[in-house]
């Protein structure tokens, strides 16, 4: 069976079952079946032959999918979006929100994961400019989630993290204690937003299907309380080289000697 999963942004499950409950809705109208699944271990998810559909990340889709097939972007209205491109922003504790990025010199960084765009490759990039030697962090954590990120900063495991806007606005909605004590002090460059994918076996019919789904989704009014639940302001199919955009910020930090946090 065809496998549906949107793992990306699951902030509020009751939100997320109720987005894909609806996909799988419109999917079976148009003679589509597919099961919703939930993974912790992403990258064998996202090779997986029978993938209908899931989101990544823009770094994971440019250096470490190379088989899959994109379907498109949705639309962020969270603050910090513009049009199909998100950004992160620099999260340090309550105390510290006087400081600017290049007071964090030599301190802890804490990020998700090095496959990250959000969370690693965009703090990477904008420390890059003020790293000696190709160093600017003391030590970088690795946390596993954004939200587990925020928890180390709260428990003074780190000092600063590149958080997903889209994260955010999602946990000062739905978990706001998430973020208590926690403040924002500079923000990354806006940056391609998370692709939706596909397996690179799914015919160009089957394809067809999926993104009149996701405009359908997204232009019917009547689902318009479930997108503003989930902060989803539309769907577009951008060409897959608007996701190269994280390479080159790969080797902009690169340029200045800076090859890992």
């Amino acid at each position: 069976m065809p496998i549906l999963s949107l793992p990306m942004y699951d902030i509020d499950h009751a939100s997320t079952r109720r987005l894909t409950a609806t996909l799988t809705t419109l999917l079976a109208q148009r003679d589509v079946q597919a099961d919703v699944e939930w993974h912790d271990d992403l990258l064998p998810h996202w090779r997986d032959d029978n993938l209908l559909l899931s989101q990544t990340c823009g770094y994971p889709l440019a250096e470490l999918l190379p088989e899959v097939q994109l379907v498109g972007a949705f639309h962020s209205v969270a603050p910090g979006c513009k049009d199909l491109r998100y950004r992160s922003w620099l999260v340090v504790r309550g105390e510290e929100a006087h400081r600017t990025l290049a007071d964090f010199y030599d301190r802890r960084a804490v990020c998700n994961s090095a496959d990250s765009h959000s969370g690693y490759n965009a703090l990477r990039y904008v420390i890059a400019p003020l790293a000696v030697q190709g160093r600017f962090f003391r030590e970088t954590l690795f946390s596993g989630s954004h939200r587990a990120s925020l928890t180390a900063l709260r428990e003074q495991q780190a000092d600063i993290a590149a958080i997903d806007c889209i994260t955010w606005a999602l946990l000062r909605r739905y978990a706001p204690q998430a973020l208590a004590g926690l403040e924002i002090i500079g923000e990354t460059p806006l940056c391609a937003a998370l692709p939706l994918i596909t397996s690179r076996k799914t015919d160009a019919l089957l394809m067809e299907k999926l993104r009149s789904v996701l405009f359908e989704l997204t232009m019917d009014d009547k689902y318009r309380p479930l997108l503003d639940a989930c902060l989803i302001g539309g769907f577009a199919v951008p060409q897959r080289s608007f996701f190269d955009e994280v390479k080159k910020w790969e080797a902009q930090a690169a340029a200045y000697g800076v090859t890992r946090l």
